[in-house]
């Protein structure tokens, strides 16, 4: 991955800390005007664990991992000129007047939320939410992981509400701020003012002063406190800077759009299928199509849907590990290329995939209840959920452009997702347009380079940013085979169902 710096100046060194469902990271960049590389200095496991019938995050041991890496890094890196930190979105901690934790933070996939949008809805509309925020219905949004939360005993003494990066930043530097594109998730936020939407908190009975000062991408979020200088080795006097702290925001940065009009889809755990606007989208219908305006970095709205993503075969795969039965990836893949395309699929959005699971007996009682054939094998399952994945894409790139009205050339494919070419061959063959894959340590690229371009280590505009990401980077194009009417027709043989009830 690395470039060589023609112009003989040294790179400066950044820390990124990059936090997933499954696993955190912390990676040590070198970055400059020609150079954008990464190396892994740590990574480790992050594990939900459920406890008294609630699942939660272990945050102190992600927290943990987060000293451990960044020790690491400034080892085999040297001292980084900053950190910054991203994850994932709508979760949060609560703490106490003193900054005390007040447990841990209950996982998005829990089932705490269960009939609250109903009772949130019964107070401000769903339009009326999607007028001011412009955020998609999904129950485990932020806003309603809140309202769930007022019914709990930790609730009562809670004085800040903290993001997940927000808190591992909070616990860093000592200095609490919310980033502004993982604040756009919570359903409290509005993106024209890009301020806390207090008018809706009030209406829920939240306090705004719960809510700590908002941040923009760049913004400066404090320097190590001493306590985590002792902890990691390193001097006082690194900063931590604001990125994109959604992982997506990030991820978008480094996609590697040239002067092209794309579509990106960032494939993970959960695939986020959209383009990128200068403005929301609040319309009914874009409503009714449960699309989301997300902030981006730069002033930009991702404007996308949530797709199920590769939760589904992560899951599976868990689950044949409980039953003694692990399988290989490689050979699951190669098992899935060797099934004929759209022979099994399903809904990938239907919310039955959301939980942990049996999700083998889900995906077949899903084929067996739309009159579907039933996956036999292990690569039968794999076949189907890369298929009703690129179905999904589909779904999501089309309706995209009918509602923003912005047409879309390519799809760009960033994350781990770009590494699964049956998939990326599949999205293109969906989508009937190119696929781009790459680069696969997109939220790492683009939290590096937010910090890089505000430490004055690269110049530039978002664009200039994708160009050092596409000069450096190794990315891989797939077109589309013709056989749309086959995608077409198997298009036609799922529900019509937008994904949101009106």
């Amino acid at each position: 991955m690395n470039t060589r710096n023609r112009r003989g100046s040294s790179p400066d060194v950044f820390a990124a800390v990059d936090l997933g469902a499954s696993s955190g990271r912390v990676l040590a960049g070198r970055v400059g005007p020609e150079m954008l590389s990464v190396t892994e200095a740590h990574r480790f496991v992050n594990r939900p664990v459920r406890v008294g019938g609630t699942l939660y995050w272990d945050v102190l041991a992600l927290y943990g991992g987060v000293l451990d890496g960044l020790r690491a890094a400034g080892r085999t890196a040297g001292t980084p000129t900053s950190i910054g930190i991203d994850a994932w979105a709508v979760d949060f901690a609560l703490l106490d007047a003193s900054g005390t934790l007040l447990g841990n933070p209950v996982h998005y996939r829990d089932e705490r939320t269960t009939g609250i949008p109903e009772r949130v809805h019964a107070r401000v509309s769903a339009a009326r939410l999607y007028t001011v925020t412009g955020i998609q219905h999904a129950s485990f949004t932020t806003i309603h992981q809140l309202v769930a939360a007022a019914d709990t005993p930790q609730f009562g003494p809670a004085r800040r509400a903290l993001l997940i990066p927000d808190l591992i930043s909070y616990w860093l530097t000592g200095e609490a701020g919310t980033e502004l594109t993982n604040a756009s998730t919570t359903g409290l936020l509005d993106p024209d003012t890009r301020r806390w939407s207090t008018g809706i908190m009030a209406e829920l009975d939240l306090d705004p002063d719960l809510f700590a000062p908002l941040r923009a991408p760049g913004a400066a979020a404090g320097m190590l406190i001493d306590d985590v200088t002792a902890e990691t080795g390193l001097p006082a006097g690194v900063r931590v800077t604001a990125v994109g702290s959604h992982d997506t925001a990030s991820a978008v940065v480094a996609v590697p759009a040239h002067d092209e009009r794309f579509a990106y889809i960032s494939s993970g755990t959960w695939s986020l299928v959209g383009v990128e606007l200068d403005a929301p989208v609040r319309t009914e219908e874009s409503r009714r199509a449960n699309f989301t305006n997300e902030l981006g970095v730069d002033g930009t709205v991702r404007y996308l849907r949530n797709v199920m993503g590769l939760w589904l075969l992560q899951e599976c795969m868990r689950h044949w590990d409980r039953l003694g039965r692990p399988q290989s990836l490689d050979r699951l893949l190669d098992d899935a290329a060797r099934v004929p395309p759209l022979r099994f699929v399903v809904d990938a959005g239907d919310p039955v995939f959301l939980p942990p699971g049996d999700m083998p007996e889900r995906i077949a009682a899903a084929c067996r209840r739309a009159g579907e054939p039933v996956p036999a094998t292990p690569g039968e399952t794999v076949r189907c959920i890369l298929d009703s994945l690129a179905l999904a894409y589909r779904r999501a790139v089309r309706d995209a452009q009918r509602l923003s009205g912005r047409a879309v050339d390519v799809v760009h494919v960033v994350g781990g997702g770009a590494l699964n070419t049956l998939l990326c061959q599949a999205t293109a063959d969906a989508c009937g347009l190119p696929v781009v894959a790459g680069p696969t340590e997109a939220a790492a690229l683009g939290n590096l380079l937010v910090q890089a371009r505000t430490a004055g280590a690269v110049p530039g505009s978002l664009a200039d940013l994708r160009t050092l990401v596409r000069t450096t980077q190794p990315l891989r194009r797939h077109e589309p085979r013709p056989d749309a009417g086959e995608w077409a027709r198997a298009a036609d043989r799922l529900p019509k169902r937008a994904g949101s009830p009106a």
